[in-house]
C-alpha cells in the first residue's frame, strides 16, 4: 500500500465533495424492491459509511439504517433490501462489483457486505441505497498481493475515545495524514453513565445493560463527525477491550461482581457483543454467539507486514489483586488455544514484519520509585509468566512490534526478555498509543512530575507523554518511521494538531529509537 498513490491523493482534494457525492450521483437503480408494504422511514443513513479488514481481493463493507439513532434506530419492525455499489472511480464510472444486501432488524438494520473479486493494493470507493435513498460516498482500499514484496504502509493506531471527555478532535488531523488503515485497539465507547459536567453528556438514564441501550450509545458515538469522515475515508481494523462492555471485565467475571450476578452479566455481555458487531466493519465469522464473539484473527499486508488482532478479555481468568498472584504460572491473558494461535503466526509469518495488536500494555509499568515494584494488574504485568514467557518466543520472531492502548498516555517502550535485568536483550518495540479524548486536556506539567521520576525504574521507556491523539506508522521493508500526532485540546470541536515526536525501528534491529 504505497501511501502516496496519485488515485489516493486525488480523493482527499475532493475533500467533502467526495463524501457528499450522493447529491449529484448519477442514475443508480436499486436491483429489489422496498419490504413490502412497509414504508421506508426518511433518513435513514444517519450513521454513514465504514469500511474494514482488507484481504488482497476483499473488503468488508458497512452501514445501518437508523433513522432515529439514539432511540432504538427508528426502523420498523420488517427487514430491508438495501443495495451497494464499490466501483474504481469516486463518480462510480467503473464499477467492479455490486449487489443486494438484507437490513433485518434483529441485526439492528446494520448492512455487512463482504465484497471478494477486488484487485489488491488499490483504492474503491462504495455507497448503498435504500429505496431513493442514498448513502453517503466512502472510500476504502484492499490489502497488497500475498506474494508482494517491497512497497509501503502507513497505519494509524488509534484508541480509547470518551464521549463525555472531549470532542474527537484527532480524527481530523488523521484524515489529512490518509493512512492505509485505522487500526483501533479497543474502548470505541464508553458504558460510564451520564454526566451533568461532561463535555458533551452521553445519551440515556444510565449505563446500558440491554441492547437497545447499547445500540443508542453506539449510535451516539456515529453520530461524531470527525469519527464518521475517518470510517468514510479509510478501512478500520478493529478489536474490543473493556469499555464496550464494562470497565476491567475479565472472561465472563464484571468489574462488580457483588453487583452484577453472573446470569446478568452474560445478558449483558450478549447484549454489548451484539451492538458492537452490529456497528463496526467485520465479517460475518464476528457474528456473536450469545455471550461469545470471535474476534482475534489475522490480516496480511504482502509480504511487508502481518497483523496479529488479539483479544485480550474474554479468555483471561480474573484480575491478580497481589503481586504474587500476578506471578501465578497458571494466569492466562490469552488462554490456551489463542495463545497457541498467536504463537503459530508468529513463527510461521512470511512477512518482514510481525504486528500484535494488543488492547493493553506489554512491557512492564513500574510505578514503585526505588526497591520493589508496583505493577497495574489489569494491564499485561498482571500476568506475569505468561508475559514473560511470549517475550521469550519473541526472541525468535523477526521484527516483533506491539501496538497497543488502554493507557490514555503514549508509553514508547523496547521490549525485554527481563525486565528486571537492564542489560537483558531487547527482542521488539511496542507503541502505546495515548487516547482520542479519554482524560480530556491533561495537565502536562502535573504528569511530568509524576511520572517522569518513574524513568530510573523503567530504563526500557523510551518516550512518555498524556497529550490526546495518536500515532502514524509508515512502514517499509527497512524501518518503521513512527510519528506522535497530538492535538491541542479535545475540548472543543477544533484543534490545531502536530507531531509531537518522531521514532524509528530498524529491520532486523530490535527495538525502537527516538529520531
Amino acid at each position: 500500500m504505497t501511501a502516496s498513490s496519485p488515485d489516493r491523493r486525488r480523493f482527499l482534494t475532493a475533500g467533502a465533495a467526495v463524501l457528499g457525492a450522493a447529491a449529484s450521483a448519477q442514475l443508480w437503480l436499486p436491483g429489489t424492491a422496498r419490504a413490502a408494504g412497509t414504508p421506508l422511514p426518511d433518513g435513514v443513513f444517519t450513521l454513514g459509511v465504514a469500511s474494514g479488514d482488507p484481504l488482497p481481493d476483499g473488503i468488508v463493507l458497512w452501514t445501518r439504517l437508523a433513522p432515529d439513532p439514539l432511540n432504538g434506530g427508528g426502523m420498523p419492525d420488517a427487514a430491508f433490501p438495501v443495495d451497494w455499489e464499490i466501483a474504481e472511480d469516486e463518480r462510480f464510472r467503473k464499477v467492479a462489483r455490486r449487489g443486494t444486501a438484507e437490513a433485518r432488524p434483529e441485526l439492528g438494520h446494520s448492512v455487512h457486505v463482504d465484497v471478494r473479486g477486488l484487485r489488491p493494493d488499490r483504492a474503491y470507493w462504495y455507497r448503498f441505497r435504500a429505496g431513493t435513498q442514498l448513502s453517503p460516498t466512502g472510500r476504502t482500499r484492499t490489502a497488497p498481493h500475498p506474494r508482494q514484496r517491497g512497497g509501503a504502509l502507513r497505519v494509524a493506531l488509534a484508541s480509547c475515545q470518551n464521549w463525555q471527555h472531549g470532542y474527537f478532535t484527532p480524527y481530523a488531523d488523521m484524515l489529512a495524514q490518509d493512512p492505509d488503515f485505522v487500526l483501533f485497539v479497543g474502548d470505541y465507547i464508553y458504558e460510564s453513565t451520564p454526566s451533568a459536567t461532561a463535555v458533551r453528556r452521553h445519551e440515556g438514564k444510565g449505563e446500558p445493560y440491554t441492547l437497545t441501550q447499547y445500540r443508542n450509545r453506539y449510535a451516539q458515538y456515529r453520530t461524531d463527525p470527525g469519527l464518521a469522515a475517518m470510517h468514510a475515508n479509510a478501512p478500520w481494523v478493529v478489536t474490543f477491550d473493556d469499555h464496550e462492555v464494562d470497565n476491567d471485565w475479565a472472561g465472563e467475571v464484571p468489574q462488580d461482581p457483588d453487583k452484577q450476578p453472573h446470569d446478568k452479566f452474560l445478558a449483558r455481555q450478549t447484549a454489548a457483543f451484539q451492538a458492537y458487531y452490529e456497528h463496526m466493519p467485520v465479517r460475518a465469522s464476528a457474528i456473536p454467539s450469545g455471550p461469545h464473539i470471535q474476534m482475534y484473527r489475522r490480516l496480511e499486508f504482502g509480504r511487508l507486514a502481518r497483523l496479529n488482532v488479539l483479544d485480550t478479555r474474554q479468555f483471561r481468568t480474573d484480575q491478580a489483586t497481589t503481586q504474587e498472584g500476578a506471578q501465578e504460572p497458571t494466569r492466562t491473558m490469552l488462554g490456551a488455544e489463542q495463545k497457541q494461535w498467536l504463537l503459530d503466526g508468529l513463527y510461521d509469518s512470511p512477512a518482514r514484519w510481525n504486528l500484535v495488536a494488543s488492547q493493553i500494555m506489554m512491557a512492564e509499568t513500574d510505578l514503585l520509585p526505588g526497591d520493589g515494584k508496583l505493577w497495574f494488574y489489569d494491564a499485561w504485568d498482571g500476568y506475569q509468566a505468561e508475559r514473560n514467557a511470549l517475550l521469550e518466543e519473541f526472541a525468535g520472531i523477526r521484527n516483533p512490534v506491539v501496538l497497543s492502548g488502554d493507557r490514555h498516555l503514549t508509553m514508547i517502550s523496547d521490549l525485554k526478555t527481563d525486565f528486571d535485568d537492564p542489560d537483558s536483550d531487547v527482542i521488539g518495540a511496542e507503541f502505546v498509543g495515548t487516547s482520542i479524548s479519554s482524560s480530556g486536556d491533561q495537565d502536562q506539567d502535573a504528569f511530568h512530575k509524576q511520572w517522569d521520576p518513574l524513568m530510573a525504574d523503567n530504563p526500557h521507556w523510551k518516550l512518555i507523554d498524556a497529550h490526546r491523539g495518536y500515532h502514524l506508522f509508515d512502514i517499509r521493508p527497512d524501518g518503521i518511521d513512527a510519528r506522535v500526532r497530538v492535538v491541542d485540546t479535545v475540548l472543543k470541536p477544533q484543534a490545531t494538531a502536530s507531531t509531537l515526536a518522531r521514532l524509528r525501528v530498524e529491520s532486523d534491529e530490535p527495538g525502537v529509537r527516538l529520531v
